[in-house]
C-alpha cells in the first residue's frame, strides 16, 4: 500500500500549489485554471518575462523557483506530465510583457510539443515569444520520452541566469543567446538507487532490486544507460565523473559550478559525502570548483539517488548565478 500525504491523487498537483500560493502571500499568485504559480508583481514590463512548466514531481523546480531573479511564472502539468498546451499559451497571455517572454524547456517530448504549440499560437495573437530548450542530460541521446537529451538538474543554472540577466533589463535576444551559451556548457548524469511512486499510480514506476542501481536514470524513472550491481560511493562518483567529463570535454584549468542533486530521496549528509568525492576528484584532474550547490533541485518524487552536475564558468556566468534571487521561503 501507497505511504503518502495525499487526498485524492487527481487533486495532489492542485493542493501543493494552493499550499505554495499560502505559504508566500506577498509575493506569488496562484491561478488555478492552468496550475500556474506566478510573481505577484508580474508582469513587469520592464524586463521580459520568463516562464517554464514540465510535469509535477520534480519539486522544487518549477513551480518553486519562481521568484524575484528566477522565474516570473511555472505552469505544471500532472505528476510526470507535460502541462496542457492551453496552460502554456495562458500562462504566455498572463505574464506577456512589453519586452517579450521566454519559455524554457526541458528537451521532453511532451513538453516541446506543449511549448511550441503554445508559442506558435502566443505569436500569432501578436506576443513577443521565444523558445529555448535545455539537454543537460549525458546519460542517453533518446529516450522513449525525448528526442535527443533529457532536460534534467542543468535547467537550474538557465533559470539562474536568464533570471539574473533579465532581472537586469536584457532584451529577449540577449535571454536567448544567455540561455544557450550556459545550456551548452552544462552536462549532468544521474543514477537511481530505489524507484519513485506517483500518486495516481499507487505503487513503483518501475523495479530495482536491493543490490541494483540505474545508471543514467531519467527523472520520470525512464531508463538510463544500463543497470548495475550496487558499488561504493566512492566507484559511483567514478562513474559520473567519467560521464560528465568527457563529454564537453571539461579540463585541467578549468572553472566549473559543480551540482549534487537529490533525487528526493536521498539524505542530506549523503549528497554532501558525494561532494565531497567529486570536489577532490575533480581537483586531481586540475578542474576547480568555483561554486558549489548541494541539496534537492529537480527531483523525482520519492526517489533515493542523485546526479552530478557541471557547468564551465566564465565571467559572464559566474555574476548571473552570484546575483540575487529570492523564490518561494528562501533568499539566496
Amino acid at each position: 500500500m501507497m505511504k503518502k500525504f495525499v487526498n485524492d491523487p487527481k487533486n495532489f498537483v492542485p493542493e501543493m500549489l494552493k499550499g505554495i500560493a499560502l505559504a508566500n502571500p506577498d509575493t506569488l499568485r496562484y491561478v488555478p485554471e492552468y496550475n500556474l504559480i506566478m510573481r505577484a508583481d508580474a508582469p513587469r514590463h520592464d524586463k521580459v518575462s520568463i516562464v517554464q512548466g514540465s510535469g509535477s514531481g520534480h519539486e522544487p523546480a518549477h513551480v518553486m523557483v519562481v521568484g524575484k531573479g528566477m522565474l516570473d511564472g511555472a505552469c505544471p502539468g500532472d505528476v510526470f506530465a507535460a502541462p496542457p498546451m492551453e496552460y502554456v499559451l495562458e500562462t504566455a497571455k498572463l505574464l506577456a510583457s512589453d519586452k517579450g517572454v521566454l519559455l524554457l524547456v526541458n528537451n521532453y517530448t511532451g513538453d516541446k510539443m506543449a511549448f511550441e504549440m503554445a508559442a506558435e499560437l502566443a505569436e500569432a495573437e501578436g506576443l513577443l515569444v521565444r523558445t529555448l530548450f535545455i539537454n543537460d542530460d549525458v546519460a542517453v541521446k533518446d529516450s522513449t520520452w525525448t528526442v535527443g537529451r533529457r532536460g534534467v538538474a542543468g535547467n537550474f543554472f538557465v533559470m539562474k541566469a536568464v533570471g539574473a540577466a533579465s532581472e537586469a533589463g536584457a532584451s529577449l535576444d540577449e535571454l536567448v543567446r544567455i540561455g544557450e551559451k550556459v545550456n551548452s556548457v552544462t552536462r549532468t548524469m544521474g543514477i537511481a538507487l530505489t524507484p519513485c511512486t506517483p500518486p495516481a499510480k499507487g505503487s513503483p514506476l518501475f523495479e530495482l532490486a536491493d543490490d541494483e542501481m540505474e545508471v543514467g536514470v531519467g527523472i520520470h524513472g525512464e531508463p538510463g544507460r544500463r543497470r548495475a550491481k550496487l558499488v561504493s560511493a566512492d566507484e559511483i562518483v567514478d562513474e559520473l565523473l567519467g560521464a560528465v567529463v568527457p563529454d564537453l570535454p571539461y579540463s585541467s584549468g578549468d572553472e566549473v559550478a559543480l551540482m549534487i542533486n537529490g533525487l528526493g530521496g536521498t539524505p542530506i549528509s549523503e549528497l554532501y559525502l558525494l561532494y565531497g568525492l567529486a570536489h577532490e576528484k575533480l581537483a586531481a584532474q586540475g578542474i576547480t570548483v568555483g561554486r558549489s550547490y548541494v541539496g534537492e533541485y529537480c527531483t523525482s518524487l520519492d526517489m533515493a539517488g542523485a546526479s552530478l552536475t557541471l557547468v564551465q564558468l566564465d565571467d559572464e556566468i559566474k555574476d548571473l548565478l552570484l546575483a540575487p534571487a529570492e523564490i518561494a521561503n528562501r533568499v539566496f
